[in-house]
Formats: structure tokens, sequence, C-alpha cells
């Protein structure tokens, strides 16, 4: 674990520094709480300014907590041990950036934000591929790369994050659709299909944030709150799924 920490915090260290020299000061990005259906509170400190979004990310942090305490594998070796690791860390350090973000509505923690996003997505297929052919460290760094350096496309066009993210999910979707199918079972497809589900959820329900707020059940907990919690979820079936997979896997090689 101690391994998987250090080797998430370095590139995080490098996209802050990389992030505070300007580099992206054209990114379009939002810094406004009207971009938020959920109303501030004015009473409230900063970080609590949207209390039902902000709390939220603590979700992110008891979910990483407790996959980061289970095991990966019936033999969990190092790199089983890694992988989970490494997603678990993710997990967890990507709920401070965006409750920072909310709390400051700087333009840093909503590039960082944005940016996390991508690797943290392109990490199932990485673990779909140690599934599938076992550990490959220069796959597994040349995705990251390839992932982190694709946030370059916010650069030439205001939606090229969106792109981005949209070839992420497609990417480890497919990933996990052709591990399913070579070391898959009943149980383990009902967890690519609850991840699938929780996924579409995120993106809609974060897409409709202002318009379902006419409505009085999404008016104090917003669409951005609950894409939150499906976020969490997808997170949660995520880590389901590929434990599982991981475990037949290793079953099939004995």
């Amino acid at each position: 674990m101690k391994i998987a920490l250090l080797h998430v915090t370095i590139p995080l260290v490098l996209c802050v520094l990389i992030a505070t020299s300007g580099i992206f000061s054209s990114v379009q990005v939002d810094l406004t709480y009207d971009h938020y259906a959920e109303r501030t509170v004015d009473y409230l400190p900063a970080f609590l300014a949207m209390p039902f979004n902000s709390l939220v990310n603590l979700g992110y942090i008891a979910m990483g907590i407790y996959w980061l305490l289970q095991r990966a594998g019936d033999q969990e070796d190092k790199n089983t041990a890694y992988v989970k690791d490494v997603f678990t860390v993710m997990a967890i350090t990507y709920a401070p950036v965006q409750w920072v973000r909310l709390a400051t509505l700087s333009r840093l923690p909503a590039v960082l934000d944005q940016w996390f996003t991508l690797p943290i997505f392109a990490w199932v297929p990485v673990w779909c591929r140690f599934i599938t052919h076992g550990w490959q460290p220069r796959h597994a760094l040349a995705v990251e790369l390839c992932s982190m350096f694709s946030y370059a496309l916010a650069l030439v066009h205001d939606r090229g994050f969106e792109v981005a993210l949209g070839c992420h999910v497609a990417l480890a979707v497919t990933e996990g659709v052709r591990a399913q199918r070579r070391f898959g079972d009943p149980l383990s497809r009902r967890y690519l299909a609850l991840a699938m589900l929780t996924c579409c959820g995120f993106v809609a329900l974060k897409l409709l944030d202002h318009p379902l707020a006419q409505y009085r059940v999404f008016q104090r907990l917003t669409g951005h709150f609950w894409s939150k919690v499906c976020d969490i979820y997808q997170f949660h079936f995520s880590f389901c799924f590929l434990t599982r997979l991981t475990r037949l896997a290793q079953r099939r090689e004995e």
C-alpha cells in the first residue's frame, strides 16, 4: 500500500505543479455557485457552503478505506495488492480535490478535478489487462501517461475534456466486457452491469442538475449530489467486478 500511495502521490504533485504554471488558464471550467442547483447556506463556512455536495465527498473516503482493507484475490501477491491499492488511493485522494473546488471556486482545483478523473478511469483497463495478461508495468505506465496527456484536448476545444472522458469511459467498458467474456461468471456480469448503470447515472444526473431542480424532491438533494452518490457506487461496483474477476482468473490458473 505504501508503494501504491507513493506512485499516486508523485503524479498528483506533478499535476499540481503543471497546473499552477498557468498552462491550463484557458481551459473552460465552472467557477461560480450558479453552476450548481444546490443553494448555498450563507452562515456556514466556505467548506460547507453547499453542505450536501460537500459532505458527499466523505463517501469516497469511506468507500476507499473499506476497499483498502479488502483483499483483491484469494491469493493476494504484491502485484495484485498493488493494482487494487492504486485504485483505492485514487478514490480517496479524489475526494479532497472535489471538496476544495467547491470551497474555493478557484481555477486550480477545478482543473485538477477534471484532470484526475481521466487516470482514474484509465486504471480500469490497466486492471483488466492485469487480469487477462498478468502484470505489465510498461503497459500500465503507458496507459496512465497517455491518459494524463489526453487532458491537453481541453486546450484545443471547450469540450475537449468531455471528449477525452468519453473515450476513457468507452475504453473502460470495452476492456471490462472483454475480461468478463474471458473469465467472468453471472455474479461478475451483474457487477459489471451495475458499474455501467451507475456510470450512466453519474453522467445523466450531473448534466440534469438544473432541470431536475424544478422538482421539489431534487431541490435540496440535487441532481449533482445524486450524481456523486452514483459515482461512489460506480467505484464500489467496479471494485466488486474487478476483484471478483481477479479471483476467477486465479482459480482458473490453479
